[in-house]
């Protein structure tokens, strides 16, 4: 790490989407109209992220991301990069998203595999290159879909039996395939990565567990596998490579996909998956309460997303305080952290609050692991 910073996840962390400015999302339209070409593009990427990168440290921050300025989406983009994934429009999977004043259901293009998985380069590794370069304080930090997200959304009906006829062999391929990604990462310098994880949240819900029995999966053991191939995944990472995971309910212009605690996956989660800290969201009376933790072994990290990214409204350092104490009821204290329940741009569209709302909940978020571990 750089300086003398401790290991990740940090008191005051985040979760790494932050919102496109502006001049980024018209850019991206004209790109997208022929207008401007990828080269201008890319300046244009390449400003936002230096500015971003500079609150972030600014704020106080000792993890930036490069907010996913590139990206479309927080997962597809990796996904779509891999060899041996075909991005295909398929109408029969629909997401449907909501919150307390709007619905919005849709079929996004899936990601079918229809050949041997490969990695024909190293998905981000130019993003975080960059990201690297432009930091001075932080320590850069670079998000990627676990490989829970290849599999989650289709199961085995989007897997080429003439492919894979036996799904274990697909994990072994997808889980070959991600550890070559953190080998090339690290090459890079990356030394904190975060894998981003909605299935292991999702299936918390009694309806995503009917989904997931629909199309032909095992809704009481899928997240127990998903645990099991992450740690293959990243079982050959460095010792000086902090590793963690976000888990939330779905996030899409400040709307989720699904609702319930962490207890049906907890045990099996916190006591079993080989990572340095989790990042869950607890904003709200749907993300549950915090038992759960009962089961974090000593060593682990759980960073606790009180702060929500859904609405502009700022929350109180004394709600905020209030609410760590409730947790460190079934923790010890000091293996707690805090961040904003989500990132603040899943999707290119972004969150419903402004740029202004977001900082100051980062500064929020800063300010309180200060006063209440001494450190950010």
């Amino acid at each position: 790490m750089p300086g003398n910073q401790p290991r990740p996840p940090f008191r005051a962390d985040h979760v790494g989407s932050l919102l496109r400015p502006p001049e980024l999302l018209r850019a991206r339209d004209d790109f997208a109209a022929g207008v401007i070409g990828a080269d201008e593009l890319r300046g244009v990427e390449d400003a936002a992220i230096r500015e971003i990168v500079r609150r972030q440290e600014e704020t106080g921050l000792r993890a930036a991301t490069d907010g996913e300025q590139r990206r479309e989406s927080w997962h597809m983009d990796f996904i779509y990069s891999l060899g041996g994934i075909e991005k295909v429009q398929d109408d029969t999977i629909r997401v449907a998203f909501r919150n307390d004043t709007k619905t919005y259901e849709w079929a996004p293009p899936s990601a079918h595999v229809v050949a041997p998985l490969t990695l024909p380069r190293t998905i981000f590794g130019d993003a975080f290159s960059f990201l690297a370069s432009t930091v001075t304080s932080a320590v850069p930090k670079l998000t990627i879909p676990s490989p829970s997200m290849v599999h989650y959304r289709g199961g085995r009906s989007a897997i080429d039996e003439s492919v894979y006829p036996d799904l274990g062999r697909f994990w072994d391929d997808l889980t070959a395939v991600y550890a070559e990604e953190v080998r090339r990462l690290y090459g890079l310098g990356c030394r904190y990565l975060q894998l981003d994880d909605t299935s292991l949240a999702y299936v918390n819900d009694p309806a995503q567990r009917r989904h997931i029995a629909e199309i032909g999966g095992d809704p009481e053991h899928q997240h127990e596998r998903y645990i099991a191939n992450i740690n293959k995944a990243i079982s050959g990472r460095p010792a000086d490579m902090a590793v963690t995971t976000h888990m939330c309910r779905g996030n899409n212009q400040s709307m989720w996909a699904a609702e319930g605690g962490y207890e049906f996956v907890a045990e099996a989660l916190f006591s079993q998956l080989e990572v340095d800290g989790f990042f869950c969201e607890w904003d709200d009376e749907r993300s549950g309460g915090f038992e759960p933790l009962r089961f974090v072994p000593k060593g682990k990290r759980v960073v606790l997303g009180l702060v929500t990214t859904k609405r502009g409204e700022l929350e109180s350092k004394d709600h905020l305080k209030r609410r760590i104490d409730e947790a460190a009821r079934f923790v010890d204290g000091d293996q707690l952290c805090l961040s904003p329940q989500c990132g603040f741009s899943s999707t290119k569209e972004g969150n419903d609050l402004t740029q202004d709302q977001q900082w100051a909940k980062l500064r929020l978020i800063v300010q309180t692991a200060q006063e209440v571990w001494d450190t950010p």
